[in-house]
C-alpha cells in the first residue's frame, strides 16, 4: 500500500475544537498541490475553507459530509513526498549546506568504523586496519537522507571467519526490526515515524498517544474493547447525561464516537422511558441525498434538528447574555427624514463612496460612544472591574444563509464615514458567501442591529455577550410628525437601546440614545465634531 501523509483538522483559533465538514472540494484519486483549498467546514463561529499542506495523490478522505470532527481528527490523506525531502535534493544541489541537523549535503556518505565484538571465543581478536572495518559501498538518496544513527552499509563486509549470523556480528546500538521501514517512512518528521506494522486504525495513530487511545489498548490488552471517542466535550456531555459510552454505537471513522452518537443515546433514553421506541439509526444515508443526519422525524411526527455550528454558537451566546447580564432597554421614535435626504445626497454626489443608511448609522454610533464610554464597556466578572475600551470595535448583525452572524469592524474610532461604508460591504459580502474568517467574528465592543430591514417597528434586542450594550433601528416609514407647527407625514423609525445596567444607570443609557437620535434627526451635528 502506498504511504500517506495524513491531514487532520488543524486548530482553527478562537478556542474552537470541532467542525462540520460541509463540501468536499477534491475526491480520491485527485491530484493536489501544496495549499490547495480540498474542503469547506463550519465552525462554530463561521464557513472556513482548509488548505492541505501536502502535494500529491488523494489516498482517502476520513469524513463524509455533515460529520462533525474534533481538532487533530484525521482529515485527508495524500499519497505525498515529505516536504523536507525536497527541500534536502535542492539544497543539495545547490551545496547550501542549509539542510536538516544530521543529514549530510555531499554526495559521498561518511565512512563509519565498525567495532567487532569479542565474546565468541572463535572470533578473530587480531587488530584490523581501518580499510577493512569500514564500507565503501555507496548509500542511495533514500538512505542519505536518514539520520546518521540510522545510516548502515546495505550489505555487511565484515569478516566471514566467524560463523554466527551476519546480524549477531553487529553492535547492539545497529540492530533494526525485521521489518525494514520504506524511504517514504523515514521521510516523516521523528516524531510521525512508526513501525510498519503498527495494528491501529490511522486516525488513532497521534505522534503522542492520547488518553482515549492508551484506554483502548489498555482494554484490548485485557480482553475487552473501550469506546473510542477524541473529543472531550462528547466525553462531559456523555458523562452529565449519564450515558455509557460503551452502549453507544459509534458511526464515526474508525468506529469514534462522535458528539451525534451521544446525543441520539440521550434521545433514544428520553424516548424508551416515555414508553416509545428509538428512532431508526440516522446515519444512514440515502441515495442522493448523502448523511441525513441533519434532521428527524419522531414518532409524533415531530421534525428535530440538530443545534449546532454557528445557530449553536448563537443560541450560547445569547443563552450566556440572558443569564448573566441585568439587562434594561429604551427605546424613542425618531424623525430620520433629514438622515435619508443627506443618505440620497451622498448617492447622486459621490456614488462612489456606497455610503448607505448603515454606515450613516454606525458613524452616529461611534460618535455616540465617544461621548458616553459607558456603553463601550465590559464587565470583569472575576476581579468585580468595569473595563472601558479605548477603542471601537463596532459589530453589526447579518442575516446569512447559515443564521444570523455579527461581523466586526475593527477599529471603527478611527474611520471615516465612506471607509466605515467600504468595511461595512466588505464584511457583508464575506458573511453571506460564509467566508469570513473566525477572527472577523470576535472582538466587538458595540453592536448596531437594523432589523426594520425585516420590516417591523421595535424589538427588545439581546445583548452580544460580552458587550454592554446594542442599539437596534427598526423600519423607516411614513408617519404623521408634528414639524414646524404642523402635522405632516415624515420618515419615522425607532431606536431601541439595551443596556447593562451594571456599566450604567438609566442616565447615561439614555443620554446616549438621545444624543443618537439627535443626531438622525440633524445629522450636520456631526459637522461640529470633524
Amino acid at each position: 500500500m502506498t504511504a500517506g501523509q495524513v491531514f487532520r483538522l488543524p486548530d482553527l483559533g478562537e478556542g474552537l475544537t470541532e467542525a462540520e465538514i460541509l463540501d468536499w472540494k477534491v475526491s480520491v484519486g485527485d491530484t493536489v498541490e501544496i495549499d490547495q483549498i480540498v474542503v469547506e467546514v463550519e465552525t462554530a463561529k463561521a464557513a472556513v475553507e482548509v488548505p492541505v499542506p501536502y502535494a500529491g495523490t488523494v489516498l482517502a478522505l476520513h469524513a463524509e459530509p455533515g460529520a462533525v470532527l474534533s481538532v487533530g481528527a484525521p482529515l485527508i490523506e495524500v499519497a505525498a513526498e515529505h516536504p523536507a525531502a525536497a527541500r534536502y535534493r535542492d539544497e543539495e544541489r545547490a551545496g547550501s549546506g542549509n539542510v536538516l541537523i544530521g543529514y549530510g549535503t555531499t554526495p559521498t556518505p561518511p565512512r563509519r568504523r565498525h567495532t567487532r565484538p569479542t565474546t565468541n571465543a572463535n572470533a578473530t581478536t587480531a587488530p584490523r586496519s581501518t580499510a577493512d572495518l569500514t564500507t565503501t559501498t555507496n548509500l542511495s538518496p533514500a538512505t542519505n537522507l536518514r539520520p546518521a544513527a540510522d545510516r548502515r552499509p546495505a550489505t555487511d563486509s565484515r569478516p566471514t571467519t566467524d560463523r554466527r549470523p551476519a546480524a549477531d556480528l553487529r553492535p547492539a546500538a545497529e540492530s533494526h526490526p525485521a521489518a525494514e521501514p520504506s524511504p517514504a517512512t523515514n521521510l516523516r518528521p521523528a516524531a510521525d515515524r512508526r513501525p510498519a506494522t503498527d495494528p491501529r486504525p490511522a486516525d488513532l495513530r497521534p505522534a503522542a498517544e492520547s488518553r482515549p487511545v492508551a484506554e483502548v489498548r489498555r482494554r484490548e490488552a485485557a480482553g475487552g474493547m473501550a469506546p473510542r471517542v477524541i473529543s472531550p466535550l462528547v466525553r462531559r456531555i456523555a458523562r452529565e447525561h449519564g450515558i455509557d459510552l460503551d452502549e453507544v454505537t459509534p458511526t464515526g471513522p474508525r468506529a469514534v464516537i462522535l458528539r451525534r452518537d451521544v446525543d441520539r443515546a440521550i434521545t433514544d433514553r428520553a424516548r424508551a422511558t416515555a414508553g416509545r421506541a428509538p428512532v431508526a439509526d440516522r446515519s444512514q444515508t440515502t441515495a442522493g441525498r448523502g448523511p441525513v443526519a441533519d434532521r428527524s422525524q419522531d414518532a409524533a411526527g415531530q421534525e428535530r434538528v440538530p443545534l449546532r455550528g454557528v445557530r449553536r454558537a448563537v443560541a450560547e451566546k445569547l443563552s450566556r447574555s440572558r443569564a448573566e447580564i441585568p439587562d434594561a432597554t429604551t427605546w424613542v421614535d425618531v424623525d430620520a427624514t433629514e438622515l435619508l435626504a443627506a443618505r440620497d445626497a451622498l448617492r447622486r454626489d459621490r456614488p462612489d463612496l456606497g455610503i448607505g443608511l448603515l454606515a450613516l448609522l454606525a458613524r452616529i454610533c461611534v460618535d455616540g460612544l465617544r461621548r458616553f464610554p459607558e456603553l463601550n464597556s465590559t464587565v470583569d466578572v472575576a476581579r468585580s472591574e468595569i473595563v472601558r475600551y479605548g477603542h471601537v470595535n463596532l459589530g453589526f448583525a447579518a442575516q446569512t444563509d447559515r443564521g444570523l452572524v455579527v461581523p466586526v469592524v475593527r477599529g471603527a474610532h478611527r474611520m471615516t464615514t465612506a471607509q466605515l461604508a467600504g468595511e461595512l460591504t466588505r464584511l457583508t459580502g464575506l458573511a453571506r458567501t460564509g467566508k469570513l474568517p473566525p477572527e472577523a467574528l470576535t472582538g466587538g465592543t458595540f453592536t448596531l442591529n437594523n432589523y426594520g430591514v425585516f420590516g417591523v417597528d421595535g424589538s427588545t434586542p439581546i445583548i452580544n455577550h460580552p458587550e454592554a450594550a446594542l442599539l437596534g433601528v427598526g423600519r423607516v416609514i411614513d408617519r404623521p410628525w408634528v414639524h414646524g407647527g404642523a402635522v405632516v407625514p415624515r420618515k419615522i423609525t425607532q431606536l431601541s437601546l439595551t443596556f447593562d445596567h451594571r456599566v450604567c444607570d438609566g442616565g447615561a443609557a439614555g443620554g446616549f440614545l438621545r444624543h443618537v437620535a439627535d443626531l438622525v434627526e440633524n445629522p450636520a451635528i456631526l459637522l461640529a465634531h470633524v
